[in-house]
């Protein structure tokens, strides 16, 4: 099982800004029905990129510094980190298909 890790305000900095492989976050929330739809697809994913590409998670509920320098407004909202710079950023829920095509695009 691949490990998806859930990051705070404190550890953002290290987790996803200085990340040495590109990082996609996923912004959630446990009262969102959207979000857990979201969450066997993005765990899927990180065991099929594992190694090329970290998968994180912002509790937007106890997040509120991140939350707010990226603007994030609805959940689930998925952000595609590289090299510390926000290079995609997908609002709602998103096909599987959709996310391989984004994410073959930084591997």
């Amino acid at each position: 099982m691949t490990k998806i890790i859930e990051v705070t305000d404190e550890d953002f900095q290290v987790e996803v800004l200085d990340a040495a492989v590109p990082v996609f976050v996923d912004f959630w929330a446990v009262w969102c029905a959207p979000c857990r739809q979201m969450a066997p697809i993005f765990e899927e994913l990180a065991e099929e990129y594992a190694g090329k590409i970290k998968f994180v998670k912002v509790n937007v509920d106890h997040v509120s510094e991140v939350v707010g320098r990226y603007g994030i407004m609805s959940i689930p909202t998925l952000m595609l980190f590289h090299q510390g710079n926000p290079m995609e950023t997908l609002v709602g829920v998103q096909s599987k298909d959709k996310l391989i095509e984004l994410l073959d695009r930084f591997v």
